[in-house]
């Protein structure tokens, strides 16, 4: 199995992008997180993950974004390359701790991919 690590090269990074994905894609929600996704004609997958002011202040979000990307890293799953993500989270991830947050993560992503 293939072990993924998100990289630069992995990475969403212009907001023209990312809001090509959340208006023309498709999506799957969940309490947590929202995740839109579309396919690309690159020949790998990319992430963007998106945390609002509303989940806390920048130490907070920074750290949600932290463990939403070591989740991903950690995980066995294979992603779809030539597909693009974009993992909006809600305010209720403030009130789970990290197995929670692994396990609804991981529980969504393979919705997508199976």
């Amino acid at each position: 199995m293939e072990v993924i690590i998100i990289k630069k090269i992995n990475i969403v990074k212009k907001s023209d992008e990312i809001n090509d994905i959340i208006h023309n894609g498709k999506f799957i929600k969940n309490k947590y997180y929202y995740i839109y996704y579309k396919e690309n004609n690159l020949k790998n997958y990319r992430f963007a993950i998106c945390v609002s002011k509303k989940i806390g202040n920048a130490v907070n979000r920074n750290k949600n974004k932290r463990q939403i990307k070591d989740i991903l890293d950690k995980s066995n799953l294979l992603f779809k390359t030539g597909t693009d993500y974009v993992i909006i989270v809600s305010k209720e991830i403030n009130n789970i701790n990290y197995h929670e947050k692994n396990d609804e993560l991981i529980n969504i992503i393979s919705k997508i991919l199976d």
